[in-house]
């Protein structure tokens, strides 16, 4: 290796060998080899090499073709400048990791060493697959350079050119796979290392979580403590010695008095909190009933006034106990952990405050009797007590030194006193007798005005039942653990509430119908008020989804759950994760759905042009007109599809063995779910048929409830389901009563008396349809002149309505005001068609036969009177036959 230079990296000795296992068929030496494959290599050893490449031609002719064989092809290229740079970062980074492993493999791994292994990990992922990504293009263009020069041939010789290029080619392609190679191996480095990290955090946090230790009800707790106590008092007044030694030496004018100067601000503003705030939150108890948005500004205020003096009071005395050094180190945490109890303490007061308002209800913004809510105030405020004393205990504790047994105690004290208070407050919102007796009786819709519903106190009773019984047997770290995140959960649940509430209100509220910013906005960018509203559903829904995110990841901080991890898996869903071979990645769907939404457009707007402005300028007929439209259709759609899956991965030969397994299962007996399917398919897309509209199928018919991709549920008039395959609608006939809009039309028969006026009759049933209110004046009703009948003149009344369902009341209501207008007119017959003259056929022998016994039984007259008694009997049957007729034709109309 002498050809190789002093500095060289291990890099370029991987790189020299490579070279030369390539050029081992060749006459070149190794280190000749290595030297113009670096670029750092220097150039003495050239010349020795230069007489094996550059021998003058032998004198003999056919010794040259010999030596031609023997003699290599081309030089070796040199590695690109840009490969260097990206080896030099990986290199870094692969040192990097390594002293990240060496931390993970230490002995004692504290969480200072597992937060130092895991920040800034992120980086260097992203550089690693930042690397993968600009090389993976330059690999498969190498790669198809190589595929185009063909396979070395075994036989013969090759062009020097060809051995040239081909030579560079593998050289491109061995250095850059490597690369990749190596950066994909340190990008499962950094996952491992996350992954460790993350099992060690859960393990310790678990392992302190549910440690024992003993038992507050242990006798020997308490005789350790009594044994400890003189010692843990020698210490504490050691403490104050200390401090008072401190004052005596640092106690200088400048200090005293910023020390002075903060508790003076601090008293100010924790007084201006507790009495000027309140004024300046503007709730009068005299209002009545204001707006929700009124309300919640006042929360607002209420919550940062009582909130924001207390923080800043409390952080003006700690900035000055820390700056004076009056105060010994190990004391101060003590004073940090009493300050921030008391900031702490005016959070919950003035969040309870404002949310709840006890003493004016008219500015609560929950629901809530103002009983309950001064309950609730009491509670929370006594918890926040309680704790902020124990962890004040806590940190005294923790500067004095003291004994293991103290701490145990103190933490098992404050923990049966919080599972007390919480216990107290509990029992004050149990129903009364009232409410218990109601329970036996009917059934009353209870009141909202309890405080805290049936849920919240069973979940409240659960946690102080395990909160004592975990501190009487010894597991105190875990009942102040579920203390703290019971009071974190409820603090930022109540938090939650508050700002959903504004967002709801300040969001949905200012994009209302009636509000000056939505008629602005709707004047200036010509939305419609169903946009706005839309766009204000949405803008609320997403600060909801965003917030009960950020909510669920602060919930999950205390169990041991890094923010860097929850982002990062993040992060990992959004732009990719494997699965398999298959990479799945949220923003490239997201992306192909919005190319997917984009061609539509694009193509529907094609379409729009075609039909509406050059169509109609060329010669060609509708049928083909709407041929060529319907073409430019599909072929958008399946170019625009095509972008998409391209976008997405997936190739035509995975799309190709797609179409293979669907024609295997149609094979096996699935066409008609297939057809069934495609149908659907066709049916979402053309929307012949839609949801809502009104279609008759067959003898079924209703409304259209739902479409899926294998059948149509429809709804008929006598509310029955009728569930249709797709396929009938498809290749069937279906009559859409709604197709194009929603207009119907209604018809009805009328019969006029002959004698009367057919003009007339025609204005008075125009008159009739032009009075309702559902009847289109555009286009206007209209009469038609159907028939000329012997008695009757038959009409027919046709009108437009607004919407086909209405059809049938339509025609009810025109029914009674034609019938009630053309009665008044006297254009109807009173019976109907029964009052019209019958002639009765075939009663000729019946007439001859009552004639002659008339002629019986009439005594005889003188020759000049004798026609007179049987022209009476035949007048008399005369009359009579008419009677009889419409008698006969009564009797039947009435069988």
């Amino acid at each position: 290796m002498g050809g190789i230079p002093r500095g060289q990296t291990p890099w370029g000795i991987r790189r020299a060998a490579v070279i030369a296992a390539w050029l081992g068929a060749l006459v070149l030496a190794p280190i000749g080899a290595v030297a113009q494959g670096t670029p750092t290599a220097p150039a003495k050893p050239a010349p020795a090499a230069a007489p094996a490449e550059t021998k003058p031609a032998p004198a003999d002719p056919k010794a040259a073709p010999a030596e031609a064989k023997a003699k290599p092809a081309v030089p070796k290229p040199a590695v690109s400048e840009e490969i260097q740079n990206v080896r030099a970062e990986l290199d870094a980074a692969k040192a990097d990791l390594e002293q990240r492993e060496k931390i993970l493999s230490g002995p004692n791994v504290g969480s200072g060493d597992l937060t130092r292994a895991r920040e800034g990990i992120e980086g260097i992922a992203d550089k690693i697959r930042h690397v993968i990504d600009i090389t993976t293009p330059r690999l498969e263009a190498a790669r198809e350079r190589l595929t185009q020069l063909g396979p070395k041939p075994k036989e013969g010789e090759e062009g020097e050119d060809v051995a040239r290029e081909r030579t560079e080619r593998e050289h491109a392609v061995a250095e850059i796979d490597e690369t990749q190679r190596l950066a994909r191996s340190l990008l499962v480095q950094t996952d491992q290392i996350i992954d460790q990290v993350s099992n060690r955090r859960r393990a310790a946090f678990t392992r302190g979580l549910f440690e024992r230790s003993t038992a507050l009800v242990s006798p020997d707790l308490w005789m350790r403590i009594a044994a400890d106590v003189p010692r843990d008092l020698r210490a504490l007044q050691s403490a104050v010695e200390d401090t008072v030694a401190l004052f005596a030496r640092n106690g200088t004018i400048g200090n005293l008095l910023l020390l002075g100067v903060a508790f003076g601000i601090s008293i100010a503003l924790y007084f201006g909190r507790r009495n000027i705030a309140p004024r300046l939150g503007r709730r009068d108890a005299k209002a009545v009933a204001p707006s929700q948005r009124k309300k919640l500004l006042a929360a607002w205020r209420v919550f940062l006034l009582g909130t924001i003096p207390a923080i800043i009071g409390s952080y003006a005395v700690y900035y000055a106990l820390d700056a004076t050094d009056l105060l010994p180190l190990r004391l101060l945490p003590v004073a940090g952990a009493i300050l921030g109890g008391l900031a702490f303490v005016a959070y919950v007061e003035a969040l309870a405050d404002g949310l709840l308002s006890p003493g004016k209800p008219s500015w609560r913004v929950a629901t809530m009797s103002d009983a309950a809510a001064s309950r609730v105030t009491r509670l929370a405020v006594g918890i926040a007590v309680v704790i902020s004393v124990v962890k004040s205990i806590e940190a005294l504790n923790s500067g004095l030194s003291a004994a293991l047994p103290i701490s145990i105690a103190t933490r098992g004290i404050g923990a049966l006193a919080t599972a007390l208070i919480l216990a107290i407050g509990l029992h004050r919102f149990a129903d009364s007798a009232e409410q218990e007796e109601a329970c036996f009786g009917p059934y009353v819709a209870p009141e909202a005005t309890t405080g805290i519903g049936g849920p919240a106190r069973l979940l409240g009773w659960a946690a102080a039942v395990v909160i004592a019984i975990a501190a009487l047997v010894g597991y105190v770290a875990f009942a102040a653990f579920v203390i703290d995140q019971l009071v974190w959960t409820a603090g930022l649940l109540v938090l939650l509430f508050l700002l959903t509430s504004s967002a709801d209100t300040f969001i949905g509220g200012t994009l209302g119908d009636d509000t000056k910013f939505a008629t602005a906005l709707q004047a200036n960018t010509g939305l419609r008020k169903r946009s706005i509203n839309q766009i204000a559903v949405l803008a609320s829904g997403f600060a909801r989804v965003v917030l009960v995110l950020i909510a669920a990841l602060l919930a999950l901080a205390p169990w041991g759950l890094d923010s860097t991890d929850v982002f990062s898996s993040v992060r990992t869903a959004f732009f990719g994760f494997k699965v398999g071979d298959v990479t799945i990645s949220l923003s490239t769907i997201a992306l192909a759905i919005g190319l997917l939404i984009l061609g539509m457009t694009l193509t529907r707007a094609i379409q729009r042009w075609l039909e509406q402005t050059y169509l109609p300028a060329t010669d060609l007929d509708a049928g083909l007109r709407n041929s060529i439209s319907t073409i430019a259709g599909y072929v958008g759609f399946l170019l625009t599809l095509a972008l998409a899956f391209s976008y997405l991965g997936l190739s035509l030969e995975k799309l190709t063995i797609v179409a293979g397994a669907l024609s295997v299962g149609i094979g096996f007996g699935l066409q008609s779910i297939v057809n069934n399917f495609v149908s659907g398919l066709l049916l979402l897309w053309e929307r012949p048929i839609r949801v809502g509209d009104q279609v008759l199928i067959g003898d079924s018919e209703g409304i259209v409830k739902r479409i899926s991709v294998r059948s149509t549920e429809i709804q008929t008039f006598d509310r029955s389901a009728v569930i249709v395959p797709n396929s009938n609608l498809i290749s069937g006939i279906v009559k859409n009563r709604v197709r194009g809009d929603r207009t119907g039309r209604v018809s009805i028969t009328v019969s006029v008396l002959r004698n009367q006026d057919p003009v007339r009759a025609a204005e008075l049933l125009m008159n009739c349809a032009q009075a309702q209110p559902d009847v289109l004046k555009e286009p206007p009703p209209r009469v038609v002149f159907r028939k000329i009948g012997d008695p009757f003149l038959e009409f027919e009344l046709i009108a437009m309505i607004v919407d086909i369902s209405l059809s049938l009341k339509v025609q009810n209501d025109l029914n009674f005001a034609v019938f009630q207008t053309l009665s008044g007119a006297g254009m109807i017959p009173a019976l109907g068609p029964g009052s019209s003259v019958v002639t009765v056929q075939g009663l000729d022998s019946f007439q001859s036969a009552m004639g002659q016994i008339a002629s019986t039984f009439t005594p005889p007259q003188r020759p000049g009177e004798q026609a007179g008694p049987a022209r009476a009997a035949e007048d008399r049957l005369d009359e009579a036959e008419p009677m009889r007729s419409a008698e006969a034709a009564r009797r039947r109309a009435g069988t």
